[in-house]
């Protein structure tokens, strides 16, 4: 790396998922900016990038980051999907959970328990787990997931203008349905 730099070859920057030390040694001796822990799935070839080693921030220009809960409900090895409607501003017709947009001022668990009202009228759902949130990109957008697992004693949903329609399925059936992005690898996760 360092021979790349005295060629004037070197990147600009450098982006790792996981730096491994040859590389973080490399970029340091050569005094190339850097960072790791980065979701490189998010990146797309001709994205403009905005590299800020010395904080640890990349911005990608253009791109909207919101951020969403989605709560998987369970119940006795069911878990539900929602049909989105065609009334919705994203992913019309695709299969998700019970999901929402964090409002600001909001915490995620917070925002997770009006959904369940809000989209199905459950007030009360036990939860089972949450795990750190993830990452998709779609677009100009990059989708920030909140994910909750909640347990329901029974299988009661009352539908709002958001979905069209619900089933209670095994995880194994997921890849039956048209998800949202990113729905297959939460599940998972969720139920690990």
């Amino acid at each position: 790396m360092y021979q790349l730099k005295l060629n004037g070859r070197a990147p600009a920057g450098i982006v790792n998922g996981t730096a491994e030390p040859i590389i973080a040694t490399g970029a340091i001796i050569s005094d190339i900016p850097m960072i790791d822990g980065v979701e490189s799935s998010l990146i797309r070839t001709g994205d403009d990038v905005g590299l800020n080693a010395d904080e640890g921030v990349l911005e990608i220009e253009n791109v909207a980051e919101k951020h969403v809960v989605t709560c998987i409900l369970r119940n006795k090895g069911k878990i539900l999907l929602l049909r989105r409607s065609s009334e919705v501003g994203s992913y019309r017709g695709r299969w998700a959970g019970v999901s929402g947009f964090i409002e600001r001022g909001e915490k995620d668990s917070e925002a997770a328990r009006r959904e369940l009202r809000e989209e199905i009228g459950r007030g009360k759902a036990r939860l089972a787990k949450n795990i750190e949130p993830r990452m998709f990109r779609d677009g100009a957008t990059t989708w920030v997931v909140h994910p909750f697992l909640f347990d329901v004693g029974d299988r009661k949903v009352r539908l709002d203008w958001e979905h069209a329609a619900f089933e209670w399925i095994s995880p194994s059936e997921m890849t039956d349905y048209p998800t949202v992005p990113g729905l297959e690898q939460i599940v998972c996760k969720l139920l690990e």
